[in-house]
């Protein structure tokens, strides 16, 4: 652990930790918590959260990439969000990845990756609809999420990785929430991104692993439908923009808002905090779009 990654899970930490005062987990969900994925019990574990009325019927998987800026983060933070997805109508898989600086990119990329061959391994046990695999992040999350997904749907992109995709394997539909998209190392010495890149970056920062984070350029029509969300408060509400014009360019479907007002504005991962209507409403909107992509789905078959 370095200096700067102690502070910033200190901040984080204590900030999440009163946004989620008194949650419990909701009546009507089924969890199971703690399953092992990968190989290190510490970091690679996930729970999966499901509807109780829905017990016996497949549902669409919806699977949740935490944020944190590369170095905080856990499932535990973000049980409650994903359980109020699940009440949805969809089975949420909710994971913990390997992060930096102990573990260096693309470890969480790697993690991730290994989510999704669980998934498919474990279809009939968690009563997983393969054919509807959505995925939400927010911040980081969503930075992980896009390269992933770029992975998915470029296969010269993926061979840049020393691990293997599921077999033509693109999940439905994203949901992209407050993210960082373009990752660029500044001059200030003091600029907290450049910061944490020379510590979770291998080589500090080489222009091969910018190239290699900057996903962006890699991106082709293949690439599925997008929610793609921010608020007018969002420190990174100007890294909507440029994924909105690149999913534009290539003609993907997409739905792009920007949540909050000057009367009520809205800050950075607003929608994690789901004691307030705002989160409640934007979450809704985001798993509404995503009922609709499979209805499209299901209307071409």
């Amino acid at each position: 652990m370095s200096k700067l990654s102690d502070e910033i899970r200190k901040m984080f930490g204590e900030s999440d930790q009163k946004r989620d005062v008194g949650l419990k987990t909701p009546a009507g969900i089924m969890r199971y918590d703690d399953i092992i994925y990968g190989s290190n019990k510490k970091w690679q574990i996930l729970d999966v959260y499901r509807p109780k009325n829905k017990e016996g019927e497949s549902l669409p998987i919806l699977v949740s990439v935490h944020g944190g800026g590369w170095v905080y983060g856990d499932k535990e933070r973000y049980q409650y969000y994903c359980m109020s997805l699940a009440e949805q109508g969809f089975a949420v898989v909710n994971y913990t990845y390997r992060l930096g600086p102990e573990y260096k990119y693309p470890a969480a990329l790697e993690d991730t990756n290994m989510v999704f061959h669980w998934i498919f391994q474990n279809v009939e046990k968690y009563g997983f609809d393969s054919n509807n695999i959505f995925a939400v992040g927010d911040s980081v999350g969503a930075n992980l999420l896009y390269i992933y997904t770029t992975m998915c749907t470029n296969a010269d992109y993926a061979s840049m990785y020393n691990f293997q995709i599921p077999d033509g394997f693109v999940p439905t539909a994203i949901g992209l929430n407050c993210g960082a998209y373009r990752i660029e190392m500044d001059k200030n010495p003091e600029d907290l991104t450049t910061l944490i890149m020379k510590e979770y970056l291998p080589d500090g920062g080489t222009t091969r692993e910018l190239n290699l984070i900057n996903a962006m350029k890699y991106m082709n029509k293949n690439f599925p439908p997008v929610y793609l969300m921010t608020a007018n408060e969002d420190f990174l509400r100007e890294q909507a923009p440029l994924l909105e014009k690149k999913l534009k360019e290539l003609k993907i479907p997409y739905r792009y808002k920007i949540y909050g007002t000057a009367e009520h504005p809205l800050g950075h991962v607003f929608h994690c905090d789901i004691k307030t209507e705002d989160a409640q409403k934007c979450n809704i909107d985001e798993c509404e779009f995503f009922r609709e992509i499979m209805m499209r789905k299901g209307k071409t078959k």
